[in-house]
């Protein structure tokens, strides 16, 4: 038993070094992470801007999808870095598991043994995650995702690619913007009318 933890705490040891020894992916579907949305103006659907949903400091916008994908979408900042691609995801064409396999073995010759699990227990989505740091000090994460019927993901094979210390730049800007309006909104706020806070 002993034996078999030690394996298994050497082999995410193995995942958290190549992770960390190769270069970090910067680029997906010909978009690179920290880039201004300015220079992909052509690739860009304006019309289906929106919010990210529960986070404020993002927005999202549907893309071209290029060769071997079948959609995408790029999040883009609009706090600490306000046009910036944050995150890039896109679906591939073929959403087989077959090519879900073969994906994960050449993501695996690229960028070594994946860091972490992030689906689910019963192997109806099978994700694997990957963090890297790059030469300047920031961190990046990679998913490689085959969803097989959870409505609530993108059916098929999808990767997503994230530029995590600008995410994270981004939520802690958004708070401190949301923390001083209600600083600025308290100062002048009445005491409160329970009655109109409760149904009806």
């Amino acid at each position: 038993m002993i034996r078999i933890v030690i394996i298994g705490i050497a082999a995410l040891f193995a995942g958290a070094v190549s992770a960390g020894a190769v270069d970090a992916p910067h680029t997906l579907g010909g978009f690179v992470l920290g880039d201004s949305l300015d220079g992909y103006a052509d690739r860009l659907d304006r019309s289906t801007a929106v919010k990210v949903f529960h986070t404020g400091c993002l927005m999202e916008v549907d893309v071209a999808p290029p060769e071997g994908f079948e959609s995408g979408s790029i999040n883009y900042g609009n706090c600490a870095f306000p046009n910036r691609i944050v995150r890039v995801k896109l679906k591939y064409a073929d959403g087989s598991e077959k090519f879900y396999n073969a994906l994960l073995a050449r993501y695996r010759d690229r960028f070594g043994p994946p860091n972490e699990w992030k689906g689910d227990p019963f192997h109806v989505v099978v994700a694997w995650k990957w963090y890297f740091q790059d030469r300047d000090g920031n961190k990046i994460s990679l998913i490689l995702q085959h969803n097989r019927q959870d409505e609530d993901e993108k059916i098929g094979n999808s990767v997503k690619l994230t530029l995590s210390t600008q995410m994270a730049a981004e939520i802690r800007a958004h708070r401190e913007r949301m923390s001083k309006g209600r600083s600025r909104a308290g100062k002048g706020r009445k005491s409160l009318d329970w009655d109109q806070l409760l149904p009806k």
